[in-house]
């Protein structure tokens, strides 16, 4: 289904909203729309709304099976906004978002589905679940000058850290069961990076209600939504492989011709398994085994 804008969705499809998990897929670009559609309607999500400009297309097989939306990318905190008026219309489902060429993975993915995982998080009496978001790269930026090729794409198997979140309301001292994560092309390259965009965790999937609000920092006006864990033991977490980092460094003018290969000595293959994921500990099962 094809709506014109975001209001006639909200209008017209709201029935796609009525049962959780969804997925809303921001395009930037053109760049592996395809895939990062096919790749949620996968895991098991129920609805997969595609917010992209106009040309921006999907093959017809993934086009009936998806609500598609023509949507300004451009104009400012634009999946922010976006996201916050899908909130307001759909209280109490499980919601996720995510940019093309970013792929969700979740502890047992290849077996398990997105609403098994979930029935367990909410067992445990969570709301929301952090994400890291690893960035992806191909291995040669010559053969692949977008710096986006699936079947070559590498990531940084070290080089992650955590620092803690200060509280400007209790004279920046670290929240509680909070932290900012850094780490991957973000890290090296932050001569490139704005300061606000260097970290690398996002509460990408959570539970919906009414006066949630996300902020452009990709945390919740819900301080319980941005922890880690809960108080007594840890907790799911999941990551979002991502090449929009990658994608942006080799698209902007200022860093272009200063990276000439992301490759180096702590590169590895991605191997596409939430398994790699969790053995170099950029994911958490939980007590989900």
């Amino acid at each position: 289904m094809k709506y014109v804008s975001l209001d006639r969705f909200l209008a017209d499809g709201a029935a796609a909203l009525a049962k959780g998990p969804v997925a809303v897929v921001f395009a930037e670009d053109p760049v592996e729309v395809d895939t990062t559609v096919r790749h949620h309607l996968d895991a098991g999500f129920v609805q997969v709304i595609l917010l992209a400009p106009e040309g921006v297309t999907v093959p017809a097989p993934l086009e009936a099976k998806i609500h598609q939306v023509i949507y300004d990318v451009h104009a400012e905190d634009a999946l922010i906004a976006a996201v916050n008026r899908v909130i307001e219309a759909a209280p109490g489902i499980w919601l996720y978002y995510c940019y093309n060429a970013e792929y969700l993975f979740y502890p047992f993915c290849e077996t398990r589905n997105i609403r098994e995982m979930l029935a367990f998080h909410s067992e445990e009496r969570r709301d929301a679940m952090l994400s890291y978001v690893v960035d992806l790269y191909a291995d040669d930026l010559t053969q692949f000058p977008n710096a986006v090729s699936l079947d070559h794409a590498h990531l940084d198997k070290s080089g992650y850290y955590a620092l803690g979140r200060p509280d400007a309301a209790n004279q920046n001292y670290p929240k509680e069961r909070q932290l900012d994560f850094f780490g991957g092309l973000r890290w090296r390259f932050e001569e490139h990076i704005p300061v606000p965009r260097r970290k690398i965790d996002r509460i990408a999937l959570f539970r919906t209600k009414p006066g949630l609000v996300l902020r452009p920092d990709y945390t919740l006006n819900d301080e319980e939504y941005n922890t880690y864990a809960c108080p007594w033991h840890h907790n799911i977490t999941t990551a979002v492989v991502s090449f929009r980092t990658a994608k942006a460094l080799r698209s902007n003018a200022g860093s272009r011709f200063d990276i000439h290969n992301f490759r180096w000595h702590n590169s590895t293959a991605f191997e596409w398994h939430s398994q790699q994921l969790m053995d170099l500990g950029l994911m958490e099962p939980g007590q989900w085994f």
